[in-house]
């Protein structure tokens, strides 16, 4: 196998599943980490279509479906907590053939990664910080390592991308602003708590929504829109709190008691809502996979289900052409580019149902939304980001033998 010694920046849904299926072709992965260990805690994501796809050929279905959540309705409230649209989510797993399950991003991370079974090098708290592509390989440089030649670089390294940073040019060169804040924390002992609902509260260009978890924590999102991005720093997290305290703060339903729950939150996530568009996502040795290469936009929905998908088919295509990674990298590319620029145009199309910015379009999208428990109609209305225009290649022919687990192999620590 050539160019077998593949270096992974970022250990989170994109990268561990691509390292998984380079293993299994012969390749030689090893994974880099800005954070200490696999993060914990975070946002709900909701998981089908080419990632399902993926799982499923990984065996992981059944592990989805037991750390997953089945959310049972979707319920959109007023200032005083009556019911004001929503449906039964029911609606959306027929569309989808049942093969649909929410779950915190975090763990399915952790699902996927112990998947590999401690068979690949994992390098927890560093990052790459320099790049160098030579005609024997790819030279990189460490913030703490000693520098190391690989054959291939991947960036699997989300939104703010360091490899992208480094290859490609800077951020603001490839990043298209929506027009939206997110932000999520959890809380435990939340006293408002209803199993499988996922419950909103609009005011207009603002949306909370909450989901109570198994162990009595609450997941809580907000939306905000914002025609310009905020000056808020990326690690300011006193003045992330403050941006929400600022959107809430005179808003009814129980907008005083999340943010109270706000004040002693340690896991803020805070972010723009933003989609990545990139002329080509690979420049030589380095290819890009994921949100690194092609962010669909957090409300899309469907971000790490396409992240796995993208991972799947580069190490598939590396496999097919025998590590010959030019033809690889354009076949990888000439495959998905149309079906995710039909999916970032579906999520711009889509935001402004999250966050409506006049009372009138909060009334429209919750009338819409009353009869969306008829999947017809789900269908109509969302069919564009439920539905993936490709179906997921077979590999088999290139494959290795499965991974085995290593006696005494721990999966990695989690940050709390």
């Amino acid at each position: 196998m050539k160019n077998g010694k593949i270096l992974i920046s970022g250990a989170g849904i994109a990268g561990p599943t691509l390292a998984y299926w380079l293993r299994r072709y012969g390749f030689e992965p090893v994974l880099i980490e800005r954070a200490p260990a696999l993060r914990a805690g975070g946002y709900l994501v909701d998981f089908w279509g080419l990632g399902f796809d993926v799982a499923e050929r990984m065996a992981l279905a059944p592990a989805l479906y037991r750390e997953g959540y089945h959310i049972t309705e979707v319920r959109i409230v007023d200032d005083e907590g009556r019911r004001a649209g929503g449906f039964k989510a029911d609606s959306i797993r027929t569309v989808l053939g049942d093969r649909f399950t929410s779950i915190l991003r975090s763990d399915l991370s952790q699902l996927i990664y112990e998947e590999l079974k401690g068979q690949v090098p994992t390098i927890f708290g560093d990052t790459i910080t320099a790049v160098e592509q030579r005609e024997d390989g790819v030279h990189v440089r460490f913030k703490h390592r000693e520098p190391e030649r690989f054959d291939l670089l991947a960036g699997a390294d989300g939104l703010h991308s360091a490899v992208r940073n480094l290859v490609f040019g800077p951020e603001d060169t490839f990043e298209k602003y929506l027009g939206y804040y997110v932000a999520s924390f959890s809380a435990l002992g939340y006293p408002h708590q209803e199993r499988d609902a996922f419950i909103s509260y609009a005011a207009p260009g603002r949306q909370v929504s909450r989901y109570t978890l198994r162990d009595g924590r609450t997941v809580f999102f907000f939306i905000i829109a914002s025609d310009n991005k905020l000056a808020v720093g990326t690690h300011d997290v006193q003045a992330q709190k403050q941006v929400l305290r600022d959107a809430f703060g005179r808003d009814g339903w129980e907008c005083a008691q999340i943010l109270s729950a706000l004040d002693a939150a340690d896991d803020l996530y805070f972010d723009a809502v933003s989609q990545i568009e990139m002329p080509s996502w690979v420049q030589g040795r380095v290819a890009l996979v994921g949100d690194a290469a092609f962010c669909p936009s957090l409300l899309a929905g469907q971000g790490s289900s396409l992240a796995m998908g993208a991972a799947y088919i580069l190490a598939g295509e590396l496999a097919k052409a025998n590590g010959d990674y030019a033809v690889a990298f354009k076949r990888y590319e000439d495959m998905l580019r149309p079906v995710m620029a039909g999916k970032q145009r579906a999520a711009r199309s889509f935001a402004g149902s999250f966050a409506p910015k006049t009372r009138l379009g909060i009334f429209l999208r919750n009338q819409i939304t009353a009869f969306m428990s008829r999947p017809f109609v789900a269908k109509f209305f969302m069919g564009k980001l439920l539905t993936d225009p490709i179906a997921l290649p077979d590999y088999s022919g290139a494959s290795g033998p499965p991974l085995s687990g290593r006696p005494g192999s721990q999966a990695a620590p989690r940050t709390p």
